[in-house]
Formats: structure tokens, sequence, C-alpha cells
């Protein structure tokens, strides 16, 4: 969902308690514009100006799971090749 309001550089918040930490409430524009969404994964590095929060860089392939599977069958996986498993290569 895009905006049309512009989202100043500064905000104001109130830390609270959460648990036995401390939780900080981000506006849902605020959230927005810093690409910020429910489970995003976030760095935190103290600097000297305060508390600096980003969200964490993710390495994805550039394929998923299906498309590097796909017309996968036994015959083009080399089945046939894999070796027979010994008696003490058996796991429980």
């Amino acid at each position: 969902m895009s905006t049309n309001r512009k989202i100043p550089p500064h905000f104001e918040g109130r830390v609270q308690a959460w648990g036995n930490s401390m939780g900080l409430r981000i506006t849902r524009a605020v959230g927005q514009a810093a690409q910020l969404e429910q489970g995003t994964r976030v760095t935190m590095e103290l600097t000297e100006q305060g508390l600096l929060i980003r969200p964490k860089e993710t390495s994805r392939m550039p394929w998923t799971e299906q498309e590097l599977l796909e017309g996968m069958d036994s015959h083009r996986a080399h089945a046939d090749e894999l070796p027979e498993l010994i008696g003490h290569e058996y796991s429980d």
C-alpha cells in the first residue's frame, strides 16, 4: 500500500516494557517508509548518535526450489548411481 503522505525523517516514540525486555512501537507509515513489516529481521547498531535500526539484508537464491526441481525424475537425478548403504550407515 503506497501513500502520498510525506514521512518526516525524525519521529518520536516511547520505549515500553515488553516482558523482561523493552519494545518500541513503530507506526505503519514509518514502517512502510523504512521497508519493514511484521516479522522483518533487523540489525541494531549502537552509534555515537544513538541506536540505528535497519532491515537485515537477506541473501536469496536466484531460483526457487520448485524451479530447480522442475522436470526432475529419477533418471535425470541419476538416482541409479547412488551408492547402496551398508549396515553401519543406517540410522534409527
